[in-house]
């Protein structure tokens, strides 16, 4: 019989983002401009993602109506710049909501950051220059969370991959380094990097190739 003591406590916390990578979208705004937005309720599956937006914010507006964007990741080394995106929104009108959060609007949210547009390959938002990691991407789906229709999570397939050379793992051309790779982290809305690896992993013995999925090939085509 185990002899650990139980030192659980029950509480009730307003959110639950205990960690998970910042991510930079880029998107197209009604007017031809690019919108660059902060988030990090996102995971990956294969090469698709899902990612958590409010339905009011213009990230979400622009990807319902464009149907694809650009997945920046940014590295802890670029944390300053993300945090000049707090607190700044491409709609204008400011949505009532954010006007009492503080947020202003912002027309030129690269400017805004000091980050560099660079354009992508298969969609019309451009990639992030200084983020270590590109991923354009198409909207495949938008579902609905919760009751009250404030949140979706879009189902976004991946097309290209662009990564700085720095953090592809040396003599190969399709895996990155996870030595390397220091992504920016976003726990209870405080940013924080990645730590060196704490204990060798069973599952790093499975070849990456044999997790391969249909959408990588799917997305030679394109």
């Amino acid at each position: 019989m185990s002899t650990v003591v139980d030192t659980h406590v029950q509480i009730e916390p307003n959110i639950l983002y205990f960690g998970t990578p910042v991510v930079l979208i880029s998107s197209m705004n009604e007017d031809g401009t690019a919108n660059l937005a902060p988030m990090s309720s996102a995971f990956w599956l294969g090469w698709r993602g899902m990612l958590g937006l409010g339905t009011r914010a213009k990230t979400a507006q622009n990807l319902l109506r464009t149907r694809e964007c650009v997945l920046n990741l940014p590295s802890d080394a670029i944390a300053a710049a993300v945090d000049r995106l707090a607190l700044t929104t491409g709609s204008d009108p400011v949505p009532e909501r954010k006007q009492a959060r503080g947020y202003r609007f912002v027309p030129d949210k690269f400017r805004r950051a000091g980050l560099t547009a660079t354009a992508s390959e298969t969609v019309a938002p451009p990639r992030v220059a200084e983020c270590p990691v590109s991923m354009e991407a198409v909207v495949e789906a938008a579902h609905p969370v919760g009751d009250d229709g404030g949140t979706l999570a879009f189902e976004v397939r991946v097309q290209r991959v662009w990564v700085h050379e720095e953090i592809r793992m040396a003599g190969t051309s399709d895996r990155i380094d996870p030595d390397a790779w220091r992504p920016l982290i976003m726990s209870f809305q405080k940013l924080y990097g990645l730590g060196p690896q704490v204990h060798p992993s069973t599952l790093a013995r499975i070849p990456e190739r044999l997790y391969r999925s249909a959408d990588l090939d799917r997305a030679r085509t394109v």
